[in-house]
């Protein structure tokens, strides 16, 4: 009895390499497919990373052509005009920035000598009018700055 239950124990146990080969081969095999398929996925953002970018460079050198050809035709116009157009046409920035100093000093005054309260002051000085000056010193100041560098 022993020595049958042996025999079938030692042909049984013939065929278990087989069976841990197809359980191993079909676990290598769906790993292969994840892996492939986590590989695709990636492969496809970057393609639409690379079409962003793309795109974004494309804006990028519309912008630039844009700014070009106003250039160009601003000249073309400045060549027609007189001087003393193209004076006031080069000092509509400037004198728009002065005022905004000049009205922020002028309310200033006003308060320190108490000719205004300081609710007329915010309701006049309010945020919105703090953000554009901001953006008009800003561009004097941050853009020179910047295109130093």
């Amino acid at each position: 009895m022993l020595s049958l239950f042996g025999s079938l124990l030692g042909f049984g146990t013939s065929f278990l390499p087989k069976i841990m080969d197809f359980f191993q081969d079909r676990q290598d095999k769906a790993h292969e497919l994840a892996v492939m398929t986590r590989q695709m996925e990636l492969q496809l953002k970057l393609q639409e990373a690379g079409a962003v970018q793309k795109l974004e460079a494309i804006n990028v050198d519309a912008d630039i052509r844009e700014t070009e050809a106003l250039h160009k035709e601003q000249t073309r116009i400045t060549l027609k005009a007189s001087q003393g157009f193209i004076n006031l046409s080069a000092s509509v920035r400037p004198v728009i920035s002065y005022l905004f100093f000049f009205e922020f000093l002028l309310l200033s005054v006003a308060v320190f000598m108490d000719w205004m309260t300081e609710p007329q002051y915010t309701m006049i000085w309010n945020n919105e009018m703090q953000a554009i000056f901001a953006a008009v010193v800003s561009f004097w100041f941050g853009q020179r700055t910047f295109g130093r560098k």
